[in-house]
């Protein structure tokens, strides 16, 4: 079976829905940004160190199928009778993962650099376009209903990935003083 269906040979896609639209429309370019938020954090839980952040990434990516079909559909209603959708729950279990690390992590007194771990610079590459993808909603959302969870969920990301990224690369900075410490220990012992 193929999986090209020439339907977008002259420019135009299907919705969720059924219905087309033109490829540059404002919906698709605003579900095509969270797609490509969702392909970052793909790759982003494939560099992390820590087992919980990769589950935790791995059931934000799920979400985002939810948010971008959601997006994806003009008749939204058809969309939520067919799927789940974005909750307050999930807003919720996003800032309970900010609160949590926050609170673990040392405190920051002035701007970092972008990741100073290959998964840390990953995450701070999702966290400016889910920037980006926020921008793109809310000129969306001047011309097309949203429900506010979704708003509330997409405002969320940004800040949980920035928290990630600085998990992941305190994470490295930890397993690279113990790879030294245990290094200087075998050298010790030996010499």
């Amino acid at each position: 079976m193929a999986i090209y269906t020439k339907g977008g040979d002259k420019g135009s896609t299907s919705l969720f829905d059924g219905e087309r639209v033109s490829k540059d429309s404002l919906r698709v370019s605003t579900y095509g940004t969270f797609d490509e938020l969702n392909a970052n954090i793909s790759l982003a839980d494939k560099f992390c160190i820590s087992e919980r952040n990769k589950k935790i990434l791995q059931r934000v990516e799920y979400r985002m199928f939810f948010l971008q079909g959601e997006i994806a559909t003009k008749d939204a209603e058809k969309f939520r009778s067919q799927s789940r959708i974005i909750t307050d729950d999930d807003v919720h279990y996003l800032e309970s993962i900010i609160d949590d690390y926050t609170a673990q992590l040392p405190k920051v007194n002035s701007f970092i650099l972008p990741g100073s771990s290959l998964a840390g610079a990953q995450l701070h590459v999702c966290r400016t376009v889910c920037r980006r993808a926020e921008r793109q909603l809310v000129a969306f959302m001047k011309v097309n209903p949203v429900r506010p969870e979704i708003e509330r969920y997409v405002n969320r990301l940004s800040d949980f990935m920035y928290i990630m990224a600085r998990s992941e690369d305190h994470q490295d900075y930890l397993e690279k003083v113990i790879e030294k410490v245990v290094q200087r220990y075998c050298k010790a012992i030996e010499g």
